[in-house]
């Protein structure tokens, strides 16, 4: 029995000797066939390929803070963003809040973003416990990508708020203003709070100016601290010595897409309007001299968008384009209009469109430029 059993052990030996030796031949084989191509790295599987970085400047991975969400245009970049950009890390929804009187919108962004696409359910209107409106998620609303949107509240005139809303953002676009086509919202809305504060605290600051400029210094403090600890590669050392070879100060990664992008008004597409704060075009345009000169270390492209007018411009229209210097240099005195200009339209629709490209459209970088779709 014993005899047996040892030639039962070197028949299974020699079959698995049988085995690996075909198994060596095989992977011999498979070597020969590779050649020079042996060392290079491929992706795992076609899913690993199709989530390869494309070349260029990419969203992917990225927060962008969009400043002034709940108002029309921005709500509707936040909607753009989350629909067209999947890949994005998050999308970071600023609500200018003045005062508990002023919300700003929050319904318009609801809406825009598909919130509301939900299963509702209205509480009675007499209750006082039990009137409110509230939607539940359903799978129709998968390719909203609401998962990856987060609202925040600040006062930008609140140096401190800005710094907090702009940590760890890579991109702004920046839709927030004071105005409702060139005049005040206090005065052309009658908005009580804007109004309040305009009486109360005078000194206090623009959107279009202070709060402008206190978004622009958050973004900037917080990409200096990231860079600084290595968080575009390497470690601080080596991020500040590659950049001094360089002689560049740009806080931009390998295909990052633009820090900033800045929608204004163009010079035509209203008239002037004075108020105690200085005129609507002026404002506009020391907005744009404050990113053009103060933060050169950020990318930026600053979009002068015409008259907006959703009524009679269709959206989906091509965008066209006319660069200009921007800033001050952009300001005239004599309050007047170039009547040719002065017809520009955009659905702000389109607008919103065009903003969100901005981000990764390499040949707007550093360039102002004034921006529409049709003329009525």
């Amino acid at each position: 029995a014993d005899s047996k059993d040892d030639d039962d052990d070197d028949d299974e030996a020699a079959r698995l000797r049988a085995r690996a030796e075909s198994l060596r031949e095989q992977i011999r084989s498979m070597e020969s066939d590779l050649g020079d191509d042996r060392g290079r790295s491929r992706p795992s599987s076609p899913a690993a390929a199709a989530e390869a970085p494309p070349p260029g400047m990419s969203l992917r991975d990225k927060r962008v803070l969009v400043v002034g969400a709940n108002g029309r245009v921005g709500s509707m970049v936040c909607r753009r963003l989350l629909r067209t950009h999947p890949e994005v890390r998050e999308v970071v929804a600023h609500c200018h809040v003045v005062s508990e009187a002023s919300t700003r919108g929050w319904g318009r962004l609801s809406y825009e973003v598909g919130a509301e696409d939900g299963t509702g359910s209205i509480g009675p209107a007499w209750s006082p416990d039990d009137r409110d409106a509230t939607f539940a998620y359903t799978d129709d609303m998968a390719g909203y990508n609401l998962n990856k949107m987060r609202i925040v509240e600040a006062e930008l005139l609140d140096p401190v708020q800005c710094a907090t809303i702009t940590e760890g953002v890579d991109s702004v676009i920046w839709c927030a203003t004071d105005f409702n086509g060139n005049q005040p919202r206090a005065v052309a809305a009658l908005n009580v709070a804007f109004l309040f504060r305009a009486v109360a605290s005078p000194d206090k600051g623009r959107v279009e100016i202070e709060g402008l400029r206190n978004v622009l210094g958050g973004l900037k403090a917080d990409k200096q601290n990231r860079r600084w600890k290595g968080s575009f590669g390497g470690d601080a050392a080596e991020g500040a010595e590659v950049a001094a070879a360089s002689g560049s100060s740009s806080l931009d990664g390998p295909n990052d897409p633009l820090s900033f992008v800045l929608l204004s008004a163009s010079r035509d597409a209203y008239e002037d309007y004075e108020t105690p704060f200085g005129t609507f075009r002026a404002q506009k345009r020391e907005g744009e001299d404050i990113l053009l000169k103060e933060f050169p270390s950020l990318s930026y492209a600053a979009l002068q968008m015409s008259r907006y007018d959703d009524n009679f411009v269709e959206e989906g229209l091509d965008a066209k384009t006319e660069e200009t210097e921007g800033g001050m240099k952009d300001f005239s005195m004599d309050g007047g209009v170039n009547r040719e200009k002065f017809r520009r339209r955009i659905n702000r629709r389109d607008a919103a469109r065009e903003a969100v490209d901005a981000l990764t459209d390499e040949g707007l970088r550093g360039k102002v430029v004034e921006m529409w779709t049709d003329e009525r």
